[in-house]
């Protein structure tokens, strides 16, 4: 019995090339730290974003 409600998806689930990263020192990790931290500002530039370009106008 399904304990969650999973709706189907056709589509890829794992992101495409997509590799596990291993930090080795201090500047390495604060790169990482600002990645996390600024990445999803970038979402609504995102092609893959559903409603990309509605706040741009484009839409």
């Amino acid at each position: 019995m399904k304990q969650h409600a999973w709706l189907l998806f056709d589509g890829k689930l794992w992101q495409r090339n997509y590799w596990e990263h291993i930090v080795r020192n201090e500047p390495d990790w604060n790169q990482i730290r600002a990645y996390i931290q600024n990445n999803p500002l970038q979402w609504t530039l995102d092609k893959l974003n559903p409603v990309y370009g509605q706040s741009r106008g484009d839409a």
